[in-house]
């Protein structure tokens, strides 16, 4: 049965221009019934909700990356949320939104403003968080603790064992990348989460599993196999959770 689910991708990047149709026609192959395609910035956006229409797999997420976020003037800002607001009927989650602090230090109190900003728009809404927190883990927690919030995707989550212990306490998911099969940061990430708060992505077309090699979303059939190992579970069951989970968070019946 189709029940494989990738949470996290941005099938609107030009890396995937020549043959969109193709790997969206691999993952289906490979038994995934949903792709949540993130959106970045405004135009990324109208493609992300472009593609949703033409490819019944891709489910639609729009967000502001907090890079492409600080590269906007106030209007360009507000653009964005309007957007967002507009189409809130027509999308499964907003994302990607965050924090990043690896490469903007001078902006981080404008960071998390933008940030509460577009959480407030997803509780207006009622519509789950993917959450992006490179080098502000601890950070993004905060922020979303103090906002109170309840349906949150930690995206490709770099931060310790103890922050992922908080995200569990709070009741929102990990959800795990591709690459897991080598990375031993997400492995221990697996281990130390109850399945109940795991789900799957790939960030395609970034972080694949094979070096060198474009990611795409086919490869979280993979994953849930090494998530199955490193919990000593069968693969089917875990499957079965993982999407059960999916599931749970976006209200897809």
């Amino acid at each position: 049965m189709n029940m494989f689910v990738d949470v996290h991708a941005h099938i609107d990047y030009e890396d995937f221009k020549k043959d969109r149709k193709e790997v969206l026609d691999r993952a289906i192959k490979a038994g995934l019934i949903a792709v949540i395609t993130n959106g970045t910035n405004e135009k990324s956006n109208e493609q992300v909700l472009k593609l949703a229409r033409q490819y019944g797999l891709l489910k639609p997420a729009l967000g502001l990356y907090p890079l492409e976020a600080i590269k906007l003037e106030e209007e360009g800002i507000e653009r964005v949320f309007a957007q967002i607001k507009i189409n809130a009927k027509k999308i499964i989650a907003i994302g990607e939104i965050g924090l990043d602090y690896a490469y903007d230090k001078e902006n981080q109190e404008n960071q998390k403003r933008l940030f509460r900003n577009l959480l407030h728009i997803a509780k207006e809404y009622d519509l789950p968080v993917i959450v992006h927190s490179r080098k502000a883990e601890m950070q993004a927690i905060d922020v979303l603790e103090e906002e109170k919030m309840k349906k949150v995707v930690m995206h490709c989550f770099s931060g310790s064992m103890k922050l992922v212990k908080r995200i569990e306490d709070n009741g929102w998911y990990v959800s795990i990348p591709a690459n897991v099969v080598f990375s031993t940061h997400f492995q221990e990430v697996v281990k130390r989460t109850g399945l109940q708060y795991i789900l799957t992505e790939t960030d395609a077309p970034f972080l694949s599993p094979q070096k060198n090699e474009r990611n795409e979303p086919k490869n979280v059939v993979n994953t849930v196999k090494v998530i199955a190992d490193l919990k000593g579970l069968d693969k089917g069951e875990t499957k079965k959770i993982i999407f059960t989970n999916f599931q749970k968070l976006f209200h897809k019946k």
